[in-house]
């Protein structure tokens, strides 16, 4: 039996030696489009910035090392140019020679991935993607030969391209960061990515948010606000697109995001070809519905399901995709599972949320880092539906946590049930994923009614009384435009001098609110809770003056 696989690095190679271990006799044949089959492409913009110096330390395995432990047949530098399903071969061009040829299979593996467009700017300017380890080597030449400090524009703020401002920013380039959209990252909501943006620009970078590249003129890049800038260099970030052309022209059904369809073993519709990695479509979490995630534990997963299911071994179906994300840009780390508050009102569901803004680990032991997170809940079944989380440290074990309690079925209000590790070095007693699930659990049960930060204003301007129930310093250092101050520890006995009506009370994260809230309630007013609290409002308050500000 032959299988040919197409591409390799995480998925291809993950099919090619998951399907070694299970089958010794098979002929296992991998094309490789590119110079180099298994490299740590998560690494690539690592390298640029010197944090990885050694480039090899990138190439995780070369065909003479697969050759050996595996007894794979690996090819670089060869692209296949086309299937033709019914003949069960493949024609394939060797891109060192021009030679072509016909390869017969009785199996094949799609791992083509997904692939960036130039833009407008190549063939005028140095433009290049973060992708390939050539890639890496042509960004490195420019940085290199520039003659002072290079200008680069990174076109697009999602991880690629803010991982790449970092490692640009550490070869002391002077960094223009171009977004489409209204804000940094995207998949975050609004207030979440305000850090981001305010970590950028204390970093130099010039952030332009709502803006588009138009053109080239004079070797500069011209801009969709009227501006041109300078560029040495220009990082592609903007987006992938699957590579699904073998597919669609093999006849194979691509389905509605462009990916290549597949069941949940891997198989696409024809019965011989099996697909993996970022041009296929995976089944998404929450909705069921076909979806794009380009994850490479994904593609790793789903190309060891390929090839279990190849060799006819016992193989699970393939679980829907919850999106687990993460990032370290410029100290912080950010990271996101599930859908946002945007897709989810966009979709027509209703939401419940929840911001809380925890330590790392018990505020008393040293080094304790500020986290802010923030929950999206079913109002009526408590599914935790999303999760968002940026800080320093502890945000990478919270986002494994509330991704597992995804993956298991837990509500909202379950996450103040999970027994975890503490140690004050490594979190609190109540950790905050239990502090999540209290307050998860307070909203569910309506122990607290809550405000969010984009509300305020329309019930202020409904007669609303909002109070500052923080100290009195606190509220001189900053405060909500209309604010009345009244410390909480003044408030059982000063309530009734609050105006009559409904009442807002805010404290710095949510936390004195809450307790304001359950005393006012109790006293006879009508009480809610700013969720989150003033950090919660101001970050938002200021990702909302910015997307104003660039339309």
């Amino acid at each position: 039996m032959r299988t040919i696989i197409i591409g390799g690095v995480a998925g291809g190679m993950s099919a090619a030696t998951r399907l070694r271990r299970l089958d010794e006799s098979r002929d296992i044949l991998v094309f490789e489009r590119g110079a180099y089959v298994s490299f740590a492409n998560c690494g690539l913009p690592y390298h640029v910035g010197g944090i990885i110096p050694d480039r090899s330390s990138l190439l995780l395995q070369t065909p003479e090392s697969l050759s050996a432990r595996f007894a794979l047949d690996v090819r670089v530098r060869h692209e296949v140019t086309a299937i033709d399903p019914a003949a069960k071969t493949v024609e394939v061009v060797d891109l060192a020679t021009g030679r072509r040829s016909v390869e017969p299979y009785d199996d094949l593996v799609l791992a083509a991935g997904a692939g960036a467009s130039a833009g407008v700017t190549a063939g005028v300017i140095p433009t290049h993607t973060l992708r390939s380890v050539d890639d890496v080597d042509h960004v490195n030449a420019v940085l290199d030969g520039a003659p002072g400090q290079a200008d680069v524009l990174v076109i697009g703020a999602g991880f690629i391209g803010l991982e790449a401002v970092e490692n640009l920013l550490a070869r002391h380039a002077r960094v223009t960061l171009v977004q489409r959209g209204a804000h940094v990252l995207s998949p975050l909501d609004p207030e979440m990515a305000a850090p981001v943006h305010d970590a950028l620009v204390a970093a130099g970078v010039d952030v332009r948010t709502g803006t588009t590249v138009t053109g080239t003129s004079g070797g500069l890049v011209e801009l969709s606000d009227g501006t041109t800038v300078a560029a040495d260099l220009v990082i592609e970030a903007s987006g992938v697109q699957p590579e699904s052309r073998l597919a669609r022209e093999a006849g194979l059904v691509i389905g509605p995001t462009g990916g290549i369809a597949v069941d949940a073993h891997q198989r696409t519709s024809d019965p011989s070809i099996w697909a993996v990695g970022d041009g296929v479509e995976k089944i998404d979490h929450l909705d069921a519905e076909p979806t794009l995630v380009t994850m490479a534990g994904l593609a790793n997963r789903h190309g060891r399901a390929a090839a279990d299911d190849i060799a006819g071994a016992s193989s699970t179906a393939a679980r829907p995709a919850l999106g687990t994300s993460i990032l370290g840009v410029l100290g912080l780390t950010v990271a996101l599972v599930g859908w946002n508050e945007k897709r989810l009102r966009a979709a027509g569901r209703d939401v419940r949320v929840v911001h809380t803004h925890p330590s790392s680990h018990a505020g008393y032991y040293p080094g304790a880092q500020q986290m802010a997170i923030k929950l999206m809940v079913d109002p009526v079944t408590d599914q935790i539906l999303g999760a968002q989380i940026v800080g320093r440290d502890g945000v990478d074990k919270r986002i494994d946590v509330i991704a597992v309690a995804m993956t298991a079925g837990l509500t909202g209000s379950a996450l103040s049930e999970l027994e975890l590790a503490y140690a004050p070095q490594y979190g609190s007693a109540k950790d905050a994923i239990n502090m999540l699930g209290y307050v998860a659990e307070n909203t569910a049960r309506g122990a607290t009614r809550t405000a969010q930060w984009h509300e305020l204003d329309a019930l202020m301007a409904s007669g609303a009384t909002l109070i500052d129930v923080r100290s009195a310093a606190e509220h001189e250092a900053g405060s909500i435009p209309g604010a009345i101050s009244l410390p909480l520890d003044d408030l059982r006995a000063r309530h009734t001098e609050l105006p009559a009506g409904p009442l807002v009370v805010h404290c710095q994260v949510g936390q004195r609110g809450h307790t304001a809230a359950r005393l006012l309630t109790q006293l006879g007013h009508d009480a809610r809770n700013l969720d989150g609290g003033w950090l919660t409002w101001r970050a938002g308050i200021a990702a909302h003056r910015s997307a104003t500000a660039t339309a």
